[in-house]
């Protein structure tokens, strides 16, 4: 029998500052491989800090396209999303 598995859009602040996107089926080796160099390239110049937000999606398809989506955002657009997150938290 076929197990569905969700997917993950996330945003990591660096440790300068910006922001990262990006897309998972699996966030905490995601984590492990972005914190040993062996995630994106954007991540091994500016090293993550922290995991800043969180949203699960149905699929890879619709994973994909809401990260394009967030990657559209301004940063105060970013942060904002981030905001209401931590808000809810």
């Amino acid at each position: 029998m076929y197990e569905e598995v969700s997917w993950f859009v996330y945003i990591i602040r660096c440790g300068n500052g910006s922001l990262y996107t990006g897309c998972t089926n699996h966030v905490i080796n995601r984590w492990r491989d972005h914190c040993s160099g062996k995630g994106a390239k954007y991540l091994r110049a500016f090293p993550p800090k922290e995991l800043v937000y969180l949203e699960e999606q149905p699929n890879q398809s619709e994973a994909c396209k809401r990260e394009y989506a967030i990657k559209q955002l301004s940063r105060k657009q970013k942060e904002a999303l981030i905001a209401r997150l931590m808000a809810k938290g």
